[in-house]
């Protein structure tokens, strides 16, 4: 007896379509989740990038042509 058998792998590869499968509703649930976690995080860098002051860049004069 190993530590596989048939109905193991026959089991394993039933949850590995139903996770990552085609168009099943349980992969477009993690990607709605996925979307949000990411939403989550541009979220938590805009707060960062508010705290910060804005500096405007002043326009270099470039000396010399003729």
């Amino acid at each position: 007896m190993g530590a596989f058998q048939p109905i193991h792998w026959i089991l394993v590869a039933v949850v590995v379509l139903l996770l990552f499968g085609g168009r099943g509703k349980l992969s477009s649930i993690m990607g709605d989740a996925a979307k949000g976690v990411r939403a989550f995080k541009d979220g938590l860098k805009g707060e960062d990038e508010a705290d910060k002051p804005v500096v405007k860049p002043t326009p270099s004069v470039e000396g010399g042509k003729d």
